[in-house]
Order: structure tokens, then sequence, then C-alpha cells
């Protein structure tokens, strides 16, 4: 109808927790091995104040889905960006994705191939 106002509805995320998708690069070398313990042991090393869980870790492809509480997300992202170096060696982690739904992970819409 003419005349009629629009109105701007904002919602708030509600979520309690964020995921993740991470991937390790390693720069220098090939000798740097990460298994589920290690890579955990390190996450937990760069989150240090924050409750970080891993979820899933891929050895062959050094990446993982992390769960992590909403208020900690950008604190979590930030530690991980900073990170230069492993076992002398210079690395780096890559943020992939995030999202509040675990589900929304799963998938990779750029990787989609229909028949």
């Amino acid at each position: 109808r003419p005349g009629a106002a629009l109105r701007r509805v904002h919602f708030r995320n509600a979520s309690q927790h964020h995921y993740m998708k991470i991937c390790f690069v390693k720069f220098q070398g090939g000798g740097i091995r990460l298994n589920a313990a290690h890579f955990k042991q390190l996450i937990i090393s760069v989150g240090a104040a924050l409750p970080v869980d891993v979820l899933t870790y891929e050895e062959k492809t050094l990446s993982a889905i992390l769960r992590v509480p909403s208020s900690g997300l950008v604190k979590l992202w930030s530690a991980l960006t900073l990170l230069g170096s492993y076992q002398n060696r210079k690395c780096a982690f890559r943020v992939i994705q995030t999202s509040p739904f675990l589900l929304a992970l799963s998938g990779n819409s750029r990787e989609l191939i229909l028949d």
C-alpha cells in the first residue's frame, strides 16, 4: 500500500556457541606432524583463557572444527591469526568458515557437484 512505512527488524543471535572450521598451514619444511592430541594441545595453548572444544580433526588435511562460546569467538580468531610458528617453523591457522550453526559447516556450496 502506498505510504506504508518500512520497518527494520533485527534479530540478535541467541546462540551460546559458535563453530569454526580452521586449517593449519605449514610454510617451512614438511617435518611438522600433528596428530589429534598435539593439535588439541596447540589449540588449548593458543586459546588458553577460553573453553574451546575440538569437535573433529582430520590429520591428512590438518583441518578441524572447533566450538567456542560466542563471547570468545573474536578472541580465539585473533589468537589463531597471531600464531606465527610451531616447533620453530613458520606456520599459520586459516579460518575457513564460522557459524553459530554446526550444520552450516557440513558442506561447502563452492565444492557442490550436482549430477
